[in-house]
């Protein structure tokens, strides 16, 4: 069942904690490399074109971009992508800090998209997103982007192992391949962002 996700608009890009929207309602957050396609497949789930920026030069965005659905009780934050060489060791530290800070303090979180280039996955950052997600008990999905470019019994093998181990830590993980250029998974990212920020029900 495909799940149409109420229009997408900027709200801010936050650098601090004090620029934070009110913490109230539901929202949830995207994390991933630098460089496996987070805006692409943003733009993908929301049916943007342009609301997530794309660069050549990855790792450019260096604060939580939020998102409002609809009103502003619903959003889709962009934490920031890590991994690019030219970033300074002390950016890299601040926006570690302020992530742990978002994951620890944000009571409307209700989920986590953890994006995954199919060919690279389970890197470092990877890792320390996933360590961080168990340690807070957040709900987890993983988004195994770039499906287009792997060959399908390597995607097939790629996704199943992933399934597999984070299963003991996640129960309730979802692993699905995804494509941005042939709109592979997106229907089902939606479904499971439209489940987490309470889409259809009353609350």
């Amino acid at each position: 069942m495909d799940v149409t996700l109420p229009a997408a608009h900027f709200l801010i890009a936050a650098a601090r904690v004090s620029d934070f929207p009110p913490d109230v309602g539901r929202e949830v957050a995207l994390a991933g490399h630098s460089n496996v396609g987070k805006s692409s497949a943003l733009n993908a789930i929301l049916q943007r074109k342009k609301l997530a920026r794309t660069s050549s030069t990855p790792g450019r965005t260096q604060q939580l971009i939020f998102y409002g659905l609809g009103g502003e009780e619903r959003r889709l934050v962009d934490l920031p992508g890590y991994g690019y060489a030219k970033v300074p060791p002390q950016v890299k530290a601040q926006w570690g800090r302020l992530m742990e800070e978002y994951l620890h303090e944000r009571r409307s979180l209700a989920g986590l998209v953890l994006i995954m280039d199919i060919r690279r996955p389970m890197r470092d950052f990877d890792k320390q997103l996933l360590e961080w997600a168990d340690f807070y008990d957040l709900p987890l999905h993983v988004l195994l982007t770039k499906a287009d470019k792997a060959k399908k019994n390597e995607a097939r093998r790629t996704l199943d192992f992933l399934r597999s181990d984070l299963a003991s830590r996640f129960p309730e993980v979802g692993v699905q391949l995804f494509s941005a250029l042939k709109r592979t998974g997106v229907e089902e990212a939606r479904e499971r962002l439209g489940a987490w920020l309470g889409l259809g029900s009353d609350e």
